[in-house]
Parts: C-alpha cells; sequence; structure tokens
C-alpha cells in the first residue's frame, strides 16, 4: 500500500497578496514544491493538505493551487464557517473542486464554539449530502467533539491528532501539563465504541516526554490501536504544526522503522486506512 501522511499543512510566506491571519511559529514558508520535497526525501507517497486555519482562516484556494500542481500527490480539505448561513453551498462548491476529499471543523476551547451551535448542524448534513467526511479538532475539547458525533450518526467523522492536545513547543520537563501527555486517553478509547468516527494517528511524536525516536509513544498507542483497529487510525505527522518539535523526518521514520507493528499492521496504519476513509490514494511516478 502507498505510505499517505493524513494531516501535512502548507502555506506560502506572509504577502499582502495572501496575507496570514495570525503568524504561527513555523518556518517562513512551506510552499506545496518544499513540502513534496520533504515527502519525497523519506518516501511517503502522498498526502492529505490540511489548508491552515492559523494561516487562512476559510480560505482553501492556496490548497487548490498546490493540489492543481500535484495531482497526484495531494488531496486537500479545508475548514468551514459554522457562522455562515450558507455554508451548505459552500460545502457544495468545495465538492466541485478537484482533489477535495473532506471538510474540517473547528471545536477547540479557544475557538470558543458551543457545540450546540447550530451551523455545526448544517455542516454535518451537508456532509452527508455530499459525501465527506468532517475532520473535527477538538483536542482540549473531547466532550464537545463526541456530542456532536453521537448527535449525527450518519456522518461520517475523522478525529484529528489522537483528540489529545498536543504542544506547539518543545514542553519544558517542569512543566505540570506534561506531567501526563495522554492524560484525555480514556476518552479516546471510549470514542472508539462510535462506528460514525476514525482517528488520525497524527502528531504522536510530539506526546513524548523522551529525544528521537521518541520510544514511550508505543504503549499508549498501543491502547489506541487496539480499541480503535487498524482500520480506522490514520498515521500523519501534523507537519508543519509540529515544526517546532519535530522535524518531517523524525515524525515520519519512527513509524517506518519500529518493531510494534507488524508489516500489514504498518500498511494499514500509513495508508490503507486514510485511502478508505478519504477514498483517495496517491499516484507516484
Amino acid at each position: 500500500m502507498p505510505i499517505i501522511d493524513s494531516q501535512v499543512h502548507a502555506y506560502e510566506a506572509n504577502t499582502p497578496q495572501r496575507p496570514w491571519a495570525s503568524v504561527p511559529n513555523w518556518p517562513a514558508h512551506v510552499t506545496g514544491d518544499e513540502m513534496v520535497a520533504a515527502m519525497d526525501k523519506v518516501g511517503v507517497d502522498g498526502a492529505i493538505f490540511i489548508s491552515a486555519f492559523s494561516m487562512y482562516r476559510y480560505d482553501g484556494s492556496y490548497a487548490v493551487e498546490v493540489q492543481r500542481a500535484h495531482p497526484n500527490r495531494m488531496a486537500i480539505v479545508k475548514p468551514v464557517d459554522p457562522d455562515n448561513p450558507a455554508v451548505d453551498d459552500v460545502v457544495a462548491d468545495w465538492k466541485k473542486t478537484p482533489g477535495t476529499v473532506g471538510i474540517r471543523i473547528m471545536l477547540t476551547k479557544e475557538n470558543r464554539r458551543d457545540p450546540n451551535h447550530p451551523g455545526l448542524d448544517r455542516i454535518a448534513r451537508a456532509a452527508v449530502r455530499h459525501d465527506f467526511p468532517v475532520n473535527v479538532l477538538c483536542w482540549d475539547n473531547l466532550d464537545a467533539g463526541m456530542t456532536l458525533i453521537d448527535r449525527h450518526p450518519d456522518t461520517r467523522f475523522i478525529l484529528d491528532h489522537l483528540g489529545i492536545l498536543q504542544p506547539r513547543v518543545p514542553p519544558a520537563p517542569a512543566e505540570p501539563s506534561w506531567e501526563k501527555p495522554w492524560a484525555d486517553l480514556p476518552k479516546v478509547l471510549d470514542l472508539a465504541k462510535r462506528k460514525n468516527v476514525v482517528i488520525k494517528v497524527s502528531g504522536a511524536c510530539t506526546l513524548s516526554k523522551k529525544p528521537y525516536p521518541f520510544p514511550d509513544i508505543w504503549d499508549p498507542l498501543a491502547r489506541v490501536f487496539d480499541a480503535w483497529g487498524f482500520e480506522r487510525c490514520l498515521w500523519g505527522t501534523d507537519w508543519t504544526r509540529a515544526f517546532a518539535v519535530v522535524n518531517y523526518e523524525q515524525a515520519v521514520k519512527p513509524f517506518l522503522e519500529t518493531d510494534r507493528l507488524s508489516a500489514t499492521e504498518r500498511a494499514m496504519l500509513m495508508g490503507g486506512a486514510c485511502a478508505k476513509a478519504y477514498g483517495w490514494s496517491p499516484k507516484k511516478a
């Protein structure tokens, strides 16, 4: 099976022509061409390119440009706005855009979104009509995510980043919040009972308290694999969001080289489950 990264963010430099909404602690630019070059270096065949909310909010135009330039390597997902009363039309138009495989909602505490917001229900229903999975980021707000998922059993959901809050900078060992990086794991395991959701095992290396190759991630991940099954687990790097904590190669190689996965498990985790969830596979020359 091909190796598919379930979440990457590419973007241009911050310019007046396409200004960023905010300036995260990421490199000055990681263009689509640069992202594909990084993938080539470590043998990643394709990626799901999630338009970066921190920079572009609900504008997916750069993702469209990149997919057009790399149609066999990139599929694209963009966030959609629950406050937009015409969000169903937005989803319908996005569905017609070549290379699109899903939409995304931001349901973190940081975004202060009520899980009962009617716009979320509009998006969930539109996703069913247009046959899109809904990527949901609720990593510090799992209860809200579960509420939405349970309210829409016919909608296909993809839980971003293990549902677990991950650091944007290397954690200081003495930080109290870092003593239990997997504290929400019991809720994540419970969520596996919902059959309309799959989980991205993305950004996992950033949860390690040990240096590369991050050996302490495998015991908690084994519990995720047991609860969800490999056919519902989508490996990913969450690069460039993870840039300050791990580089791209460090986010890929532990999964390629670990002896904790069989060849069959690795193939499903690093490509098969993602291809099934998004209905897309790369075509690498």
